[in-house]
């Protein structure tokens, strides 16, 4: 029979965990939509790149929606039972709440596992922003699309600029400002051009066609200008041309420049904070998921929408007093490790005392 009750639970559990969970990701997704097509098509990418740099920030998303969508179907499944009056039979049969919320530890136990192995093996997606991740995957692709009637910069210090009149294989017109050599800065305007690909050699091409080189040598008072009948133009897509991408300093490196500091930098302390937070916010998911259970019961006639409502409300909570701690830690008042375990500990108690009123009732 118990058998049979954990799975008829883990079973209410599922279908709201999955609608949040898909909801949730959608809603974050819509976030960076915008941005997201605006980079791949400026870039002229296929739909496998967008969906390549989808299943990169896929990660990012789930860290952070997996707890949340855990609490939801918590008070979804048991607000449900409540409002059904099957909690009553439950308890009547002799079942403790503690018992009933066996199916909940385990499911929460799953989330967490999730969560963590997310936090900490996915952190190579988590940690590098949309644009920089998009221009990796670009390189990748080594293409070099041009915006017509805009000025575009394929590489840093490279300014390019197409009219909108300019179609087809051999494009009409086109300004090029090459200031990759500072010492030799150029300006190059040609009638006509051509998209080059050169994968094997990492780099992409125009060829100009009828056009001028101008440029100013270090003697101030004289100036060159060439002109040429076919000239090709190298880009090179290495990835020293771009800003590289930011790096999570270690945690020794932290504590060493905390140690330099007498522990007053609120940078490091920050950093430091996360760390701790990387463990602190998976294990949010266990006690979001047990704390759901009194919270669903009290919340008995929300329905299945309230329940996503009063799970958001909790997460809300949740947040602010992670926001708060971050700012405590920042202002010296808490250590970093208090301040990424506080919210844990306060929702912990919360959730026990909140329990134990339920399972006395």
């Amino acid at each position: 029979m118990y058998k049979i009750l954990d799975r008829y639970i883990f079973a209410e559990l599922l279908p709201p965990f999955l609608i949040s969970l898909i909801a949730l990701c959608f809603v974050m997704l819509t976030k960076e939509l915008l941005r997201l097509v605006e980079l791949l098509v400026s870039k002229g990418v296929g739909f496998l790149a967008v969906l390549d740099v989808f299943f990169h920030l896929l990660p990012s998303f789930l860290v952070l929606t997996l707890p949340i969508a855990g609490i939801i179907a918590s008070i979804t499944a048991f607000s449900r039972l409540s409002y059904d009056k099957e909690l009553v039979a439950m308890r009547a049969a002799g079942l403790s709440l503690l018992r009933l919320s066996r199916p909940v530890m385990i499911f929460s136990c799953l989330v967490f596992g999730l969560t963590l192995a997310l936090s900490q093996w996915g952190q190579p997606w988590t940690s590098v922003s949309l644009k920089k991740l998009a221009l990796s995957l670009l390189r990748d692709q080594l293409t070099l699309a041009l915006d017509k009637g805009v000025f575009n910069e394929p590489v840093p210090r490279m300014v390019m600029y197409v009219p909108d009149r300019a179609e087809g294989a051999d494009a009409q017109g086109i300004f090029i400002s090459d200031g990759r050599n500072p010492a030799e800065a150029r300006i190059i305007v040609a009638s006509r051009y051509a998209l080059l690909n050169e994968p094997g050699n990492n780099q992409v091409g125009i060829r100009l066609i009828d056009g001028t080189i101008h440029s100013r040598p270090h003697d101030l008072t004289q100036y060159h200008q060439v002109s040429f009948s076919t000239y090709d133009l190298r880009v090179s897509l290495n990835q020293s041309l771009y800003a590289p991408a930011d790096e999570r300093p270690s945690r020794e490196s932290v504590i060493e420049r905390l140690d330099q500091t007498d522990w007053q930098d609120t940078d490091s302390l920050r950093r430091l904070m996360e760390y701790y937070k990387d463990l602190a916010f998976p294990t949010a998911a266990l006690i979001f998921g047990m704390i759901g259970v009194p919270v669903g019961i009290v919340s008995k006639r929300s329905g299945r929408v309230g329940g996503f409502a009063v799970g958001v409300m909790v997460v809300i909570v949740y947040y602010v007093l992670n926001v708060l701690c971050e700012f405590f830690v920042t202002t010296l008042v808490l250590p970093p490790f208090a301040g990424a375990w506080l919210p844990n500990a306060v929702f912990l108690v919360a959730g026990i005392i909140l329990f134990h009123r339920i399972n006395q009732r």
